[in-house]
């Protein structure tokens, strides 16, 4: 079994594990109704992509 022969300083061990601390989730407002909607993809409120209506209106199919 393989056995460390020094002691990793609590910095040395930090610095490895640097690079998988969370990323924050970058949120964009829609243009048309100002929900928050990831970059790049539709509004999943009211189905607008690029200044164009690609699926109905969630809140008038719910009427």
């Amino acid at each position: 079994m393989a056995v460390p022969k020094k002691k990793i300083s609590k910095s040395r061990r930090d610095m490895r594990r640097s690079h998988l601390a969370l990323k924050t989730v970058n949120v964009v407002s829609c243009p048309n109704c100002g929900e928050p909607r990831l970059p790049h993809n539709m509004c999943n409120t009211c189905g607008m992509y690029n200044g164009r209506q690609i699926l109905q209106d969630r809140r008038q199919l719910d009427k």
